[in-house]
């Protein structure tokens, strides 16, 4: 134990330590690794989106602070464990929830407020040009928005001189560099799997289309520049070191990796790159990235065209709900148990509610739920109106009511995934799960399970998360040797000696989802009359 805090001191005081920042929807997390690839110290912040003039949104106040004080708690850790004021690292790389859309003017101020991944405001857009390019454009990716705002005659449009992701954002104000990582990219515009760049003639098209508008820009002029991973996109400025340590003591020069999207730096923690492999991340929203051998036979809305951060194309299935109804719910039953006298541990509140979904029918007891607290692509609802219906027969009982709000959890998840497995026949080999859900053993991955058809391993390095993630492809940036894939640097490096928990899916478990999701599907012209309806 001596020699390994020494060893990890050593790592330190030499720079030889990796640096991931995520922003996710709920959290900033700050992971700093050793050359082992192991966590030495994290900070985090807390923070939530807001609905400001019909947008989700974050503020920009909020995404410095958040960053400053998650940084500082991983600084302090440092200090307190090896007594060590934390000045250099080897690399650095920030990650963020992909898509959105941040538009900046000529002098670098932001036009209009964060718009992100989670509004479904640009359905006309979305629809427009995928007709135009052949090829899927979701509602949340950076040219929807920019195009919805041209639709819509925004006054800020002829103003645009840059626009980006949340990461690519930080990336240029800590660097200078208007870089984005190919899997954050690929969430803004099509990639040219040959080029590894974005689509050369979809950009003319596009600016075709928009050509009588006569804007003082075209679209090439508005993206960031696009790297793969190991490439090196850039060093920490010293208005940089300043943003990201007020304290002054970080040095300036570090290099940094590409910015990645969350969906990228998700697949790098469940090491799941490689062809035939694929992975979930639970949270806010969920999303499966399946590794594809070859490309779709036809255009799906339901599927997002992406890539690996390395430039690998991937089939993306994202449902704008997840667990934020679930969470709820579950607060719900604290304040009721809290309201009797009694303290509980969030822990326990969680183990031992998500565990009597176990106990459940197979099928939920004929229960529904809907947990859209946003608008749902997927299902086509451009508002959330969370909803939980049961007929007289129906079986309510807390078993079956925690197991409907798990498979409601994966409900527009699932039919997008049928699109990949029944429809397009793409084989997967296994399925990574990670995210806050897994926390809690066997109950999501059954449920997961269940639900794909597929077997479900969790990793002992799932819970690191996205943030753990960034750290490694920054250190893949400075570690990689010559030639060395992404895949091989996890396979033979990083994941050598890791070990996984690998759920099977169960018969009557199958059966039971696929009666639910029945049942889901038919039940979705209740929630559009819902959110038609209700104030």
């Amino acid at each position: 134990m001596i020699s390994n805090r020494l060893s990890i001191k050593q790592a330190i005081n030499k720079g030889e330590t990796s640096l991931g920042i995520e922003f996710g929807s709920t959290r900033i997390k700050v992971v700093l690794i050793d050359h082992s690839f192991q966590t030495i110290a994290s900070g985090s912040y807390e923070w939530e989106n807001q609905l400001k003039d019909g947008f989700w949104t974050y503020n920009l106040e909020d995404i410095i602070k958040g960053l400053q004080d998650a940084y500082r708690e991983m600084k302090e850790e440092v200090a307190q464990k090896y007594g060590i004021t934390l000045q250099t690292v080897g690399s650095i790389g920030f990650s963020a929830m992909m898509h959105g859309y941040m538009a900046f003017d000529e002098h670098n101020e932001l036009l209009v407020p964060f718009r992100t991944w989670r509004n479904a405001t640009t359905g006309a857009a979305a629809k427009a040009l995928t007709d135009l390019f052949g090829f899927n454009i979701p509602e949340r990716w950076s040219i929807a928005h920019l195009y919805q705002a041209i639709l819509n005659e925004e006054e800020h449009v002829p103003q645009i001189r840059f626009v980006t992701t949340l990461a690519g954002y930080i990336h240029w104000l800590l660097t200078g560099n208007k870089a984005l990582g190919v899997g954050d990219a690929s969430g803004m515009f099509p990639i040219d799997e040959t080029t590894g760049n974005f689509n050369a003639s979809m950009i003319q098209q596009f600016d075709e289309q928009v050509a009588s508008k006569a804007y003082p820009w075209k679209t090439s002029d508005l993206l960031p520049k696009v790297y793969v991973a190991g490439e090196q996109a850039g060093i920490l400025s010293e208005a940089g070191a300043k943003i990201l340590d007020p304290s002054l003591h970080l040095q300036s020069g570090i290099p940094l990796s590409p910015p990645e999207g969350d969906a990228g730096t998700g697949m790098v923690a469940t090491n799941s790159v490689r062809k035939r492999t694929g992975n979930v991340s639970v949270g806010t929203s969920v999303f499966a990235m399946i590794v594809l051998e070859k490309e779709l036979s036809k255009v799906y809305p339901e599927i997002d065209m992406v890539t690996t951060p390395n430039g690998s194309p991937v089939g993306m299935v994202h449902a704008n709900n997840c667990s934020s109804d679930l969470n709820a719910w579950l607060g719900l039953f604290r304040e009721f148990y809290e309201a009797m006298g009694h303290k509980v541990d969030a822990n326990k509140l969680y183990s031992v509610l998500l565990n009597k979904a176990l106990e459940a029918d197979p099928d939920a007891g004929g229960l529904l739920s809907y947990g859209y607290l946003s608008g749902e692509n997927i299902t086509g609802l451009e508002q959330g109106r969370p909803l939980f219906v049961r007929s007289p027969e129906s079986k309510f009982n807390l078993s079956n009511f925690m197991r409907t709000h798990l498979f409601s959890a994966f409900g527009a998840l699932k039919i997008g995934m049928d699109i990949l497995t029944k429809e397009e026949n793409v084989a997967i080999d296994s399925i990574l799960g990670h995210g806050g859900l897994f926390k809690t053993p066997v109950v999501g991955q059954k449920m997961m399970a269940a639900s794909m058809n597929v077997p479900v391993s969790v990793m002992s390095t799932a819970g690191e998360g996205g943030a753990w993630g960034m750290a490694i492809l920054a250190a893949y940036m400075m570690n990689k040797n010559q030639e060395e894939s992404l895949e091989d640097f996890l396979d033979q490096k990083v994941f050598k000696d890791v070990k996984g928990e690998e759920i099977h899916p169960e018969a009557t478990d199958i059966k039971g989802f696929e009666t639910f999701i029945e049942r889901y599907k038919k039940g979705l012209a209740i929630e559009q009359s819902a959110v038609d309806n209700l104030v």
